[in-house]
């Protein structure tokens, strides 16, 4: 990889690019050879590394709007990334295509002899009906992929212009971008993933799967940033202080989630109704109460303790350790929030979990390269880009 520092831009992405294609077209390949010997399988797996891969692009889309409302001076260095991030989503679109078209694999709400014999779908079929649920998807990437556009175009503007005020009509763009972001979200996780029970509903759902996002995006943040400047490519420009804001980051969107999955359970639980429990149920028995332990400990408990020190928030490698760890977590929770639907009877591990994970993997990171090497690497026009690069934690 190599690096022009008078433009800030990466002359030789290197194989990269090309490889994140290639592995990414393979593992897709061989997942959907997977579909002729269990459909049911794949489509369950494919959801999993679905919501995974998008969340990280939702995360990223999230943050540019984030760091652009509150006029953000530590992160202006690692905001390319962010968009870099967010310019996923339209390719996650494509990829959503396949759920799109074979519904009934994964949606018992999609059956319509199954609604004609269930009363509470009957109510919720205004809804939960194929056709909606396409026009909802389709809605949602366009929202997701018009802010992540138009964000990145006002970005590359600034660049060619020099204009103080572009800052300020980004702002202004990401507030009602802002409230959009939440609902599309919201309503998302509802459909891809509370739907799959369709008689159990959790209005915290959307927090729930927003707080994975976020956390999974500074994850990724961290080891990008820490990749590239040991490539050079940020050496002299993200420095030990930024490490210590991603650590605190992932800490704090870490207890954050853990705070939105204990209220959600804490409430079924107090409650006590028998439409609301039969979810938690379902995880709480033979080895899915196993797995549910693993996460709690795994997802919480363990990097609470392991990034709580300011030492630990300053070690590079203890921050790719860490990072590495809670995406592995995230990934888990995503399976938990699916599998059970396919396996109730315990947990089933299968190979078309790890494919469908490396062929998202390997696009997303095509997409990704591609945008961030096709630009300068930190936007260089921005106001406060030296303020970022000299940043102190306090």
């Amino acid at each position: 990889m190599t690096f022009d520092k008078n433009t800030y831009r990466i002359k030789d992405v290197g194989n990269v690019i090309k490889i994140s294609m290639i592995v990414g077209i393979l593992g897709l390949a061989v997942s959907f050879a997977g579909l002729l010997k269990n459909h049911e399988q794949f489509y369950h797996s494919y959801l999993v590394a679905f919501t995974f891969w998008t969340s990280i692009g939702l995360g990223g889309l999230f943050f540019t709007m984030l760091h652009h409302l509150t006029g953000s001076i530590w992160s202006v260095v690692i905001r390319r990334i962010s968009e870099a991030a967010a310019l996923t989503l339209p390719v996650m679109g494509i990829l959503f295509i396949p759920i799109l078209l074979n519904q009934h694999d994964l949606y018992h709400w999609s059956h319509h002899d199954a609604v004609a014999h269930d009363a509470i779908l009957q109510m919720k079929a205004p809804y939960l009906n194929s056709m909606f649920f396409i026009i909802r998807s389709v809605v949602y990437f366009a929202i997701w992929t018009f802010l992540a556009i138009r964000l990145a175009q006002m970005s590359k503007k600034q660049d060619e212009e020099s204009d103080n005020m572009i800052g300020l009509k980004m702002a202004r763009f990401s507030a009602p971008g802002m409230i959009i972001f939440a609902l599309t979200i919201t309503f998302a996780s509802f459909d891809w993933l509370m739907s799959l029970n369709p008689h159990w509903y959790s209005t915290i759902f959307g927090l729930y799967y927003y707080a994975g996002c976020v956390m999974g995006i500074f994850s990724f943040f961290t080891l990008t940033a820490i990749y590239l400047k040991r490539k050079g490519v940020l050496e002299g420009i993200v420095s030990v202080e930024h490490y210590h804001d991603f650590g605190k980051l992932m800490f704090t969107f870490m207890v954050f989630w853990t705070y939105m999955a204990f209220s959600q359970y804490l409430l079924i639980w107090y409650a006590n109704l028998p439409e609301e429990t039969v979810w938690y149920h379902q995880r709480g028995v033979g080895s899915w109460k196993t797995f549910s332990l693993v996460i709690v400990f795994g997802h919480f408990a363990i990097p609470f303790f392991a990034l709580m020190t300011r030492a630990a928030k300053r070690s590079e490698t203890w921050l790719i350790v860490m990072a590495l760890w809670l995406l592995l977590f995230h990934w888990l929770d995503m399976y938990w929030n699916v599998m059970p639907t396919l396996h109730p009877e315990g947990v089933s591990f299968s190979w078309m979990d790890v494919t469908t994970m490396i062929g998202f993997a390997g696009v997303f990171k095509w997409a990704f390269w591609r945008r961030y090497s096709s630009q300068p690497v930190v936007p260089i026009h921005d106001p406060k880009l030296q303020s970022s690069i000299n940043f102190v934690n306090i």
